[in-house]
């Protein structure tokens, strides 16, 4: 028995194997480059979040007064060699204020509060003031809470730790009050003898006056 070879057979196999070995190695080259350029591409999460955490910590200040008072108490606070910051000139350099309440008006939370925070912590004095600027209640004293936090960068958190609190009373309309003023140090730290309650103005009228008639409403 004869057998037939056919060179033409051959070379179709040939040309079949050198096709597969070049799209092996083509794809084998992508991926390859995938790999290298992936970390580039999508940086590795643990990254995006040491950033985030290396973000400046705040000092935040709130104002707390019994929810059953329809009462707007203003917060007013001042960050080192800024202006004060309060309802009528809501930021600063260093403060923004966060919650202006005015009592029981457009306030589905039913709380009273009022907080601001500061944009890092900047070294120097800070001054918190009360001012009673309505009360509707027309119930006095009104007691009020005044908190004051730092918020710093700890390893891969947010650490929050309460420096201050006190608690005053106001006793009569446009009655404006220093809770207390304070140092904080470059590491954001109380400086030890820095509190005090002297008296200090903060509250700036807004443009054209007072509207307590609106108030009465």
């Amino acid at each position: 028995m004869s057998k037939h070879f056919s060179f033409a057979a051959e070379a179709e196999d040939d040309s079949d194997v050198v096709f597969r070995d070049v799209i092996t190695l083509a794809l084998l080259g992508f991926i390859a480059l995938v790999i290298i350029l992936l970390p580039h591409i999508n940086p590795p999460e643990k990254k995006r979040t040491e950033q985030e955490v290396a973000a400046p910590g705040n000092v935040m200040i709130e104002a707390r007064w019994d929810d059953g008072i329809d009462a707007d108490v203003d917060l007013w606070v001042q960050g080192p060699q800024d202006r004060p910051v309060g309802y009528s000139n809501l930021a600063g350099e260093v403060f923004n204020l966060l919650r202006d309440d005015i009592g029981f008006r457009n306030d589905v939370s039913q709380l009273n509060y009022e907080n601001a925070y500061s944009r890092g912590i900047v070294e120097g004095e800070y001054t918190v003031n009360l001012h009673m600027y309505f009360n509707r209640a027309d119930s006095w004293p009104v007691p009020v809470t005044v908190l004051v936090s730092t918020v710093k960068p700890s390893g891969t958190t947010r650490t929050t730790r309460q420096i201050l609190v006190s608690e005053v009373k106001l006793r009569q309309l446009g009655e404006e009050l220093t809770v207390f003023s304070f140092q904080l140090d470059a590491d954001g730290e109380l400086v030890d003898g820095s509190v005090s309650s002297a008296p200090r103005k903060l509250v700036t009228a807004p443009t054209g006056g007072y509207n307590f008639d609106a108030y009465k409403q």
